[in-house]
């Protein structure tokens, strides 16, 4: 599958690496360095550009930007609508967490920055770090990665995309389950902690029908 990626930090570059490295094909791009874009590119036998190049490259587009960075990226890119989206981002600005209107989660944010893009949240609970060491473990030992969505096909073409990098993939929902994915770090909550398969999917199974159960869980279940 060819894969665009928007942002070649930290995670998105990681990312690049484990795509490339599952037999994807890959193009970087949205870095402030072209220098070391092109480094990365060559490591990760990848192409390299502009956003828009990207997109235009890419079955399937990874936004893997800084919060403050998600219009400008957008704005390069160009119309997403049709395109399955993988959204990585956090919702961190310059001072911390950046404040959200009441009531509205990260992934709603971006879904409503991208109208009509098929957007899937994934690649975003774990550091690059982590998920670099973690992919790829043996089969009884991998590490859960949740994602979540409204687009059940465009969650299902991600699903793969976490099977072949070496995680197991775990649905939770949609947006009205998504906040359990997000950030920051705090008690009945999936992000920033490790789980194994099934942990992952009773907490999942839980977050659609008792979200009170499903934090008991996240925090009861989640590796030491």
């Amino acid at each position: 599958m060819r894969i665009g990626i928007i942002g070649a930090g930290r995670i998105g570059g990681n990312a690049g690496r484990l795509f490339s490295g599952a037999g994807h094909e890959v193009y970087l791009s949205f870095s402030r360095d072209p220098a070391k874009l092109a480094a990365l590119a060559a490591e990760a036998g990848a192409e390299y550009g502009s956003p828009a190049d990207a997109v235009a490259f890419g079955e399937v587009v990874m936004l893997s930007v800084p919060w403050q960075a998600v219009d400008s990226a957008i704005a390069a890119a160009g119309p997403l609508a049709g395109q399955i989206v993988i959204d990585t981002t956090n919702q961190f600005g310059a001072g911390g967490l950046a404040r959200l209107p009441a009531g509205r989660t990260a992934a709603e944010m971006n879904a409503a920055r991208l109208p009509g893009a098929r957007l899937v949240k994934a690649f975003n609970t774990m550091t690059a770090g982590f998920q670099a060491a973690a992919a790829g473990r043996p089969a009884a030992s991998r590490v859960a990665m949740f994602l979540a969505g409204e687009d059940e096909k465009a969650k299902q073409v991600v699903s793969g995309l976490i099977h072949n990098v070496g995680f197991v993939p775990v649905d939770v929902g949609g947006w009205n389950q998504v906040s359990i994915m997000e950030a920051p770090r705090r008690p009945g909550s999936v992000y920033g902690e490790e789980y194994r398969a099934e942990a992952a999917q009773r907490i999942a199974a839980a977050v659609r029908q008792d979200p009170a159960a499903a934090a008991e869980l996240a925090d009861r279940l989640k590796e030491p």
